[in-house]
């Protein structure tokens, strides 16, 4: 997969996916969990996704300038600094008991989570052969597909054990239930102080750590003197465009399950958390599988085959009932797990000097997973239906579908 004196640095670099998927992951139980604690509508729980999408958007572009000026490996340190930082916050939030503290902390989880991501996804495609980038690139991040199945249920136990019945509830006096419901939110103190903890270890093991230089050949021409000038190239305009909408997909379909399941098919919050780590491992199984087929059938086909497959599965989340809801979205997390590394390393194939651009532009295209989650929530609060809801990443995946059709396809435009 890598020659010899990449390995190390590959392995090295793979546990951030991880990392920074565990962070994700912990977001379908963070939302129920706030939403019941300072009872919030759908519409306003989404404004946990989008605190953190909105900071790829916002902190994109300046990732991408420390990599060019500073490097991977000090990107990587400042990243991991970053998300600590936030992570900390998160108890002095809870003691505030104060759902803008928490967004504010998520906020500054997302800026590590961006540099990070901005960092290690063109890195991972460059240590080795360019052929194989994609392949790669979802070796990598099937260790967040890890996090995605280890996460909810870890999150579930340690956050939501914790919470009062609905019974206990009703019979306190209003003034007796908001606080205890705004007490609820101390839970998440531990889990996000451990992970602020280890967070802080790993940027010392990088600091020591000797990471090798991605140097660009001499025949490649210079990078364009701003970030626009990227878009030159049209396979990366496309891959931000459907970057876009698969981001806003996943969010819309992970830090919503628990909801969705509880709505749905009737069950427990407990319950919906580890249906939720099953959709983790979904995910993480549809990441390794894709990653096989990957070495023998061109990823492009393979993406646009199982967009198809998830607009399919959509069309049974809005019109079915009971629990092959909840198995049709599953099935959901099992073959969109390929999308965004497939996506990522289709966008910035072939971009020499732009790479760094190109890969602030796709970060910044997560933004997606801000805006269409709130879209979500509002057809679903509209309509009183959290399944009609399903009609919005229905719309993403035909984009996806598109790009993997046709958008991939690398050229540069005439004008």
């Amino acid at each position: 997969m890598t020659k010899n004196k990449y390995l190390f640095p590959f392995i090295l670099v793979t546990s951030l996916f991880f990392l920074w998927g565990f962070a994700h992951n912990l977001d379908p139980i963070l939302i129920p969990h706030l939403q019941k604690s300072f009872t919030l509508t759908t519409s306003q729980a989404t404004l946990v996704d989008s605190a953190v999408f909105i900071a790829y958007f916002i902190m994109a572009v300046p990732a991408g300038m420390i990599m060019k000026k500073f490097g991977y490996k000090f990107g990587i340190i400042a990243g991991l600094l970053f998300f600590a930082i936030g992570c900390f916050m998160f108890i002095p939030a809870a003691d505030a008991q104060s759902y803008n503290f928490f967004l504010v902390a998520l906020f500054v989880i997302a800026c590590g989570l961006t540099t990070l991501e901005t960092a290690a996804n063109p890195y991972v495609t460059v240590l080795g052969s360019p052929e194989t980038g994609p392949q790669r690139l979802n070796l990598s991040q099937s260790f967040n597909g890890l996090a995605a199945f280890i996460a909810p249920v870890l999150g579930g136990k340690i956050i939501m054990t914790k919470g009062y019945s609905d019974a206990e509830l009703n019979t306190m006096s209003e003034a007796a239930r908001k606080i205890a419901l705004a007490s609820e939110a101390s839970s998440v103190k531990t889990p996000y102080f451990i992970l602020g903890a280890v967070l802080v270890v790993i940027a010392i093991l990088f600091a020591l750590s000797k990471l090798p230089a991605i140097e660009q050949d001499a025949g490649v021409p210079p990078a364009g003197k701003n970030i626009l000038h990227a878009f030159k190239h049209r396979h990366l305009a496309w891959g931000v465009v459907a970057q876009f909408f698969y981001v806003g997909a996943q969010v819309c379909v992970m830090s919503l399950f628990v909801i969705y399941a509880r709505k749905s098919a009737g069950l427990t919050d407990m319950e919906a958390a580890w249906y939720t780590g099953i959709g983790g491992g979904a995910f993480l199984l549809g990441r390794f599988t894709g990653t096989f087929i990957m070495g023998f059938w061109p990823a492009p086909r393979l993406l646009t085959l199982y967009s198809i497959i998830c607009v399919s599965l959509c069309v049974v989340a809005v019109l079915g009932h009971g629990m092959i809801t909840v198995f049709a979205v599953v099935g959901i997390y099992f073959f969109m797990s390929i999308m965004f590394p497939t996506i990522f390393a289709l966008g910035v194939k072939g971009l020499g000097r732009d790479t760094e651009f190109g890969s602030s532009l796709i970060i910044m295209s997560i933004v997606g997973g801000a805006i269409l989650p709130r879209i979500f929530g509002l057809i679903s609060d509209a309509t009183n239906d959290i399944q009609k809801g399903y009609i919005v990443p229905l719309v993403c995946f035909l984009v996806v579908a598109l790009f993997g059709w046709k958008g991939y396809q690398t050229g540069t435009a005439t004008n």
